[in-house]
């Protein structure tokens, strides 16, 4: 079944157009990565997904869920890094759009929440300070408060950046043992040979045209380029 259905989307930024007719499905349980040059639009489309305030022509429609009901994790920044909250406050903060200030949550929630951390390894962290931890520890933190966010579907831009090869290894497990309990993947990678090893689904963006199809179609699509 198709949760995700995406035709003929472009987006535009400052009356540029940074992709054209754009065209992709995503499935139950699927894993997708998003490939491309810098600037090819990567991070446009999954903040269009997510429904950003960007200008796009085109139809996106979800199956079964909503937008806010899909789980982000975003590039790392300083802020990020330098956060005071509790392990506990950022996970949580998943059920609340990543908002803290007088969010409430109910016991199903808490239990979910202490549930996603025990999958992920985390739960002895849980009243540590998020700017305590190590860039690998900090990682997994913010992939549960995804988590926390997903009904059917986890977006990731880049989960690996700035991570030492043992934690990127440890990332791309987790990602995957996620994929197989159920949960969609989207992910955008700079790393080509290390998305095709990982996803069953590859999207291509270039500067005036777009591939989508399999890992091994996708082989053979960059052969015939050559």
């Amino acid at each position: 079944m198709n949760i995700i259905e995406v035709k003929n989307l472009s987006a535009f930024y400052e009356n540029r157009m940074v992709f054209e007719n754009v065209e992709f499905t995503v499935t139950e349980g699927d894993y997708l990565c998003i490939v491309g040059e810098n600037g090819s639009g990567k991070t446009t489309l999954m903040k269009t997904l997510l429904g950003f305030d960007i200008k796009h022509t085109g139809t996106i429609k979800f199956n079964g869920f909503t937008k806010r009901e899909i789980g982000w994790l975003p590039q790392k920044t300083q802020h990020q890094k330098d956060f005071p909250a509790s392990i506990n406050e950022v996970v949580m903060s998943g059920f609340a759009g990543g908002g803290f200030f007088g969010a409430r949550y109910n016991k199903a929630q808490k239990e979910q929440a202490n549930q996603n951390m025990k999958l992920l390894d985390i739960e002895s962290l849980a009243e540590k300070s998020f700017s305590e931890l190590s860039g690998g520890q900090q990682q997994k933190v913010l992939l549960c408060r995804a988590l926390c966010a997903a009904k059917k579907v986890l977006l990731l831009d880049e989960p690996v950046t700035g991570l030492d090869q043992s934690s990127a290894e440890e990332m791309y497990a987790l990602i995957k043992k996620l994929n197989k309990s159920g949960i969609a993947i989207i992910m955008i990678s700079h790393d080509i040979s290390r998305a095709v090893s990982e996803a069953e689904h590859i999207l291509s963006l270039s500067d005036n045209s777009f591939f989508f199809g399999t890992d091994s179609e996708y082989i053979q699509h960059t052969k015939e380029d050559i």
